[in-house]
């Protein structure tokens, strides 16, 4: 956009905002208001021999494009081939396709970026601002929006968007991207109907959260499934599934909303499998808890190989500062998880099973015991 579009666009969300017009649900009165302020400008730019608009129709539909929905994002958002957008600052724009980043040539401002965030937590509930300078949403795609402000970041905001990619639901989807062979999904697909525990480890980027997602569309539709996360992304549906979410803490400290406290809470709904999106700090003692009382269960969790996860799972739960330690948990562990499968990327950026344990039942001085189930080929 031009610099006058620039400063029409800005006087335009300043008017959206004190007259309380959102333009999405009110794209006429959003586009007057538009075709008013590039009249405007115009006016004044004729009277003080500044820069003016030469094409009005062109630049109100600039300037709506900017307003409405996620403005210069909106066409990333939009294409498939995207996974993620993230942001360094305002002129500095990075995506990732095929889990390769790249920087592309999109130049914001700061008041462009800060309405963006606004616009995206609008329909959340989340707040981002100095007492709560990190925040993490669900856009409605499913997408999942991070954002830190310039408070706690050096510089401008810090803005993250990880896609939902509705092509990866499926384990026969996996299977023909490459990420496990149809022998590997028919195991899991297998593991899930029979009602099997199963965790999914991997590092950032590794597509835990997308393999999850695929295992809980493979489950039987009888089947109630209770999800839990801090928020919203594992975007799955089923006949009967219920997803909750966690909530912030308001500005006077109350109203949080814990991932414990949503643990135990679905464990009061009746689930037929209890899902934890993310499990990486005290509800894993709830989780494990929950599977000893014969509840199936899953979730992710970041580790470095699939022994790793399992180690893992036998600290988290001491984070509760109850009267446990891992004699207790081990064997609880043990006893309740099927399967471990490990997701990882090669160099390629291509996503991956790489391996997949079953702990034995076995506890030798204080390890949980597995036997390998699934290892693949080595990849470069």
């Amino acid at each position: 956009m031009s610099q006058p579009s620039l400063l029409v666009a800005e006087r335009v969300r300043q008017r959206l905002r004190a007259e309380r017009t959102d333009p999405t649900l009110a794209p006429d009165e959003a586009r007057r208001i538009a075709q008013a302020e590039v009249r405007r400008h115009n006016d004044l730019a004729l009277s003080r021999g500044d820069t003016m608009i030469d094409d009005e129709s062109a630049c109100v539909r600039d300037v709506l494009a900017s307003v409405s929905g996620f403005g210069a994002l909106q066409p990333l958002l939009d294409d498939p081939s995207i996974e993620e957008i993230w942001l360094n600052g305002p002129d500095r724009v990075f995506i990732a396709r095929d889990g390769v980043s790249e920087r592309i040539p999109l130049a914001l401002t700061d008041a462009m970026v800060r309405d963006l965030v606004e616009r995206m937590l609008q329909a959340t509930g989340r707040r981002v601002d100095i007492s709560q300078p990190f925040v993490d949403a669900s856009l409605p795609d499913g997408s999942r929006l991070h954002v830190a402000i310039a408070d706690v970041v050096r510089g401008s905001w810090a803005v993250n968007i990880r896609k939902f990619l509705p092509g990866y639901r499926t384990l026969d989807a996996l299977v023909t991207l490459g990420s496990m062979p149809e022998e590997v999904a028919g195991m899991l697909r297998r593991a899930m109907r029979d009602g099997m525990s199963v965790i999914v480890s991997g590092a950032t980027h590794a597509g835990k959260t997308t393999l999850l997602g695929a295992l809980l569309a493979s489950c039987a539709d009888a089947q109630r499934i209770v999800t839990v996360e801090e928020t919203f992304e594992l975007a799955v549906d089923g006949p009967d599934l219920v997803a909750l979410q966690g909530r912030q803490a308001s500005l006077e400290g109350t109203g949080e909303i814990t991932l414990r406290r949503l643990v135990k809470e679905a464990l009061r709904m009746r689930p037929d499998r209890l899902v934890v999106g993310e499990v990486r700090d005290a509800e894993a003692l709830d989780l494990v808890l929950a599977l000893n009382t014969g509840v199936p269960g899953a979730g992710t969790v970041h580790a470095n190989s699939a022994v790793e996860a399992l180690e893992k799972l036998t600290i988290l739960p001491l984070l509760a500062g109850r009267n446990i330690d891992r004699s207790f948990i081990a064997p609880a562990l043990a006893a309740s998880v099927s399967l471990v499968v490990h997701c990882a990327r090669d160099a390629a950026g291509n996503r991956f099973v790489e391996e997949i344990i079953a702990p034995t039942g076995e506890i030798v001085e204080g390890r949980i015991i597995t036997r390998p189930v699934y290892r693949a080929e080595p990849r470069t």
